[in-house]
């Protein structure tokens, strides 16, 4: 039995084309100008002209390249898919924006009918290929004195605004706006050299007309414009730094453009992601893109291309550091979430935002250089409620701290060692500013054992144990310490509660091998109303008054509320009121 030939069902495939691989119908323009612009680059005598006519009901795209013969036109345009004939026509050299064939394809989109009139360079004479979208197509001859290509596409029902002459010569200025040849739109022509590449009398000029680019093209004047390079990748073009902060998830969409002809105005992965405050605009011609060519090919030479992307940035913000700190302070106040991101990796960086990007401490806002010249013994914590509850009482005691609690911070504040090896700041253990704390003289001491016998009674089934101590600032009448271990067995225990059996039991296990050392309740000697609790006596409401104390802490502290605790603050409101209204007629 003879072999068959599959049969291709060509309006299946432009559905394919129109729905999977391409994102718009608007991209027949640009493959139409690539076909063009490979053909005049095949011709190989420099210069080249690509005409695009609009009326009539037509669009009409006219180069000089190097044309086809008719059985080029049988090779190229009728058999869907071949490569090894493209190959031998010398049409899959690197240095062609297209895949001549399949791109013609993109026609159909908006056409039921493409015309090809083409002369070769090479001799022969004009052929006319007309190829229709439900599969036939015919070769006859044409009319043409010079060699080169005419394809001329007449509009399908619902796709006459893509061909009318506002839209042809907006999506010209898009796509072939930097082509390296000329350009005409219906006589008017529309390419020019990148923005990045005009020259300009002086550099501040040069800044200026960037900047105006930057506005046409993204709606914004940039913080800073950097120039960008890689040799390797053909690549050149400006990173446009942005002027309000961004949220480091954006997905940062860029302009690229491989061999000057525009791939797409939103291509994601250029940069590293941590260079989510740039937005670029490059023309590459070594990149390699992907089929529907509006995306990069992930490949080796595209993971440099962003290392390289991403020093360029970073060695921009070394400069600024040198050069102008004033301009630094300012973008990190922008982006400090992108720097932050790049000095978990980088000692420059690293540097950068020890020296120059202000953090919240107990002392007010400060960066770490100079915390750690103020308090050489200085604490942070890992949780932004952490500092909040304990950033005025170690302030009050003489013991810096710095929030590093929000993303990021407590990786960096560890890794400072790696650019100086005598930092060493540790984070703080809750139960430790209980050791800076006053002791309270014997005598007290001793006088207030009765009532601290009570106090414990009264919080004991809480897992909490009430201290006297003399600390600033007298205001706090009372401070609810919690070193790590024990937040640990709280965690663990709430854990328990939530598990099922088998879990809790091997919960269970870990949580013998923890410490024992339990929360502290700090009641305030320094406070007048701590004072007059710790003196009320027997006939007092003790109870009521230490429970009230321990909810205010919880509470003043940002602590997570156990149903336990709350139970407790609800009862010793309202112990408080009743003794507060109570009077001896009453019981009467």
């Amino acid at each position: 039995m003879a072999d068959q030939a599959f049969q291709v069902d060509l309006r299946g495939v432009v559905d394919l084309l129109s729905r999977h691989l391409y994102a718009s119908p608007r991209v027949y323009l640009r493959e139409l100008l690539q076909n063009a612009v490979d053909a005049i680059t095949a011709r190989g005598d420099g210069g080249g002209r690509v005409r695009v006519e609009t009326g009539g009901g037509a669009l009409r795209v006219h180069d000089d390249g190097v044309g086809l013969t008719a059985d080029e036109v049988h090779t190229l345009l009728a058999t869907i898919g071949r490569s090894s004939k493209r190959d031998e026509l010398g049409f899959a050299r690197h240095d062609f924006l297209g895949q001549f064939g399949i791109g013609l394809l993109s026609a159909f989109l908006v056409a039921d009918e493409i015309e090809v009139v083409t002369r070769s360079a090479r001799g022969g004479d004009a052929v006319r290929w007309t190829g229709r979208s439900e599969g036939s197509y015919r070769v006859e001859p044409g009319e043409r004195d010079e060699p080169g290509t005419t394809v001329t596409l007449r509009a399908r029902p619902g796709a006459g605004e893509l061909l009318s002459p506002p839209v042809v010569a907006e999506l010209a200025r898009t796509y072939g706006s930097l082509l390296p040849i000329e350009l005409t739109v219906d006589g008017a022509r529309v390419t020019g050299a990148p923005p990045w590449k005009e020259p300009h009398p002086d550099p501040a000029a040069r800044r200026r007309a960037l900047e105006a680019y930057c506005e046409e093209l993204y709606g914004f004047v940039p913080f800073d414009v950097v120039d960008l390079d890689v040799a390797e990748a053909g690549l050149s073009g400006v990173a446009f730094v942005l002027p309000q902060p961004v949220a480091p998830t954006a997905r940062a969409a860029h302009r690229v453009y491989l061999k000057r002809m525009l791939l797409a105005e939103g291509v994601e992965g250029l940069l590293p992601e941590w260079a989510f405050f740039a937005r670029c605009v490059v023309d590459a011609g070594e990149l390699r893109p992907t089929a529907s060519r509006e995306a990069l090919y992930e490949d080796e030479l595209l993971d440099a291309t962003r290392d390289a992307l991403g020093e360029a940035l970073r060695q921009w913000l070394v400069t600024l550091a040198q050069t102008d700190p004033p301009r630094l302070r300012g973008f990190l106040r922008l982006h400090h979430l992108g720097v932050k991101a790049m000095a978990l990796h980088d000692d420059d960086m690293l540097r950068i935002v020890d020296r120059w990007l202000e953090y919240e401490t107990s002392a007010g806002p400060m960066t770490l250089a100079e915390f750690r010249r103020r308090h050489p013994d200085g604490r942070f914590t890992t949780s932004v409620d952490e500092f909040r509850r304990l950033s005025a009482v170690a302030g009050a005691q003489g013991v810096g701290l710095v929030n590093a609690g929000y993303v990021h911070d407590a990786e960096i504040v560890e890794r400072l060692p790696a650019i100086d090896p005598d930092i060493a700041m540790a984070r703080l253990d809750a139960a430790e500013l209980a050791t800076t704390f006053g002791v309270l003289d014997p005598s007290t001491e001793l006088a207030l054992r009765p009532f601290l016998a009570a106090a414990q009674r009264a919080v004991e089934r809480l897992g909490c144990e009430v201290v006297v101590r003399d600390f600033d600032p007298a205001s706090l009448p009372a401070l609810f310490l919690s070193s790590r271990d024990a937040q640990f067995r709280e965690e663990l225990t709430r854990a328990k509660e939530r598990a099922g059996e088998l879990w809790a039991d091997v919960l269970g296990a870990v949580g013998a091998s923890a410490g024992i050392d339990r929360p502290q309740l700090v009641l305030n000697h320094r406070n007048p109303l701590t004072r007059r609790i710790t003196a009320l006596g027997d006939g007092g409401p003790v109870d009521v008054a230490v429970q009230a104390l321990y909810g205010q802490a919880l509470l003043l502290g940002h602590h997570p509320l156990r149903p336990a605790d709350t139970a407790v603050l609800n009862r010793s409101f309202i112990g408080l009121l009743e003794w507060a209204v109570h009077t001896p007629e009453g019981d009467q």
